[in-house]
């Protein structure tokens, strides 16, 4: 009984940072132009972790765009600036993204 207790409290803590984070893209309106999956306007949030792999400087360049905007990475639609995202929140969503699969 305690390992089964053990077992669903570690997945509850595993689960729910990814679960606040989605959250937290939706209420800065990140997903409006993105999904985990699919294109809309910007690219799918596995396309820019498949992208950013490999480089170990992609959280904080990517934190830095959520805030600030982007362009010319994914095309000719430039990435608006969020201004309502604060740099914590910025990172916060940044590392989401990157650990999409």
């Amino acid at each position: 009984m305690k390992r089964a207790l053990f077992v669903l409290a570690a997945a509850v803590t595993v689960a729910t940072p990814v679960l606040a984070d989605e959250a937290l893209a939706k209420a800065k309106n990140c997903m409006a132009c993105h999904a985990v999956d699919k294109k809309l306007v910007g690219p799918a949030y596995k396309e820019v972790a498949a992208k950013y792999k490999a480089d170990k400087t992609a959280a904080d360049k990517l934190a830095a765009k959520i805030v600030k905007g982007g362009s010319g990475v994914w095309g000719a639609v430039p990435m608006p600036a969020n201004p309502q995202v604060s740099e914590a929140e910025a990172k916060k969503l940044a590392a989401w993204v990157l650990a999409a699969k």
